[in-house]
């Protein structure tokens, strides 16, 4: 992905985070996210994107990024569940937003396998959130309903569902997607 991007002409960096596999998962991943970001120390602005599970924590790891005066110019989501106000879990958010025994949207892709406790913590949500402008692209792997709560939220949203699902070699119409959709915040 990060190469995809790179090709376009944009300063990207892969911050992969792989070792929040135990409790509390969310706060890990929140963490080792800050530090990933540190560590690549992209130019400011920040522009910061998430797909699949991580989705969700965006707001804290804005204000991960604010705390660290490293100001956010945009949040990009791509096929995952939307931020939400409250301390909701992710199969809260799930029923929430994609209706009572709905897939995890990133079951069908590149997510690994999860222990339950990891879709059953509470969420922290940051309360200030959005504090920049926030964009949604969805894909063929991504949930439609979830796409459009975000146009509901007033969010610029590009369906790129034809770009096929996360992990059939479409990095390349996924990076173009998030810079399309970053060109249109």
């Amino acid at each position: 992905m990060r190469d995809a991007l790179r090709g376009r002409g944009a300063h990207a960096d892969l911050a992969e985070i792989t070792d929040d596999d135990g409790p509390p998962y969310a706060a890990r991943y929140i963490a080792r996210a800050a530090l990933e970001i540190r560590r690549l120390a992209p130019p400011s602005p920040v522009v910061l994107a998430a797909r699949g599970a991580a989705g969700p924590l965006l707001p804290q790891i804005g204000a991960a990024q604010r705390a660290a005066h490293r100001p956010v110019a945009a949040y990009l989501i791509a096929d995952s569940l939307l931020p939400q106000h409250g301390s909701h879990s992710r199969a809260e958010l799930r029923a929430a937003q994609l209706g009572d025994g709905a897939a995890d949207p990133g079951a069908a892709g590149a997510e690994r396998e999860r222990p339950p406790g990891f879709y059953t913590e509470a969420l922290p949500m940051a309360a200030d959130w959005p504090d920049a402008p926030c964009g949604y692209l969805l894909t063929g792997g991504g949930p439609a309903a979830c796409a459009r709560l975000a146009g509901l939220r007033g969010w610029p949203v590009l369906d790129r569902s034809d770009a096929g699902a996360p992990g059939s070699g479409a990095d390349a119409a996924l990076a173009a997607g998030l810079l399309d959709l970053l060109a249109m915040l």
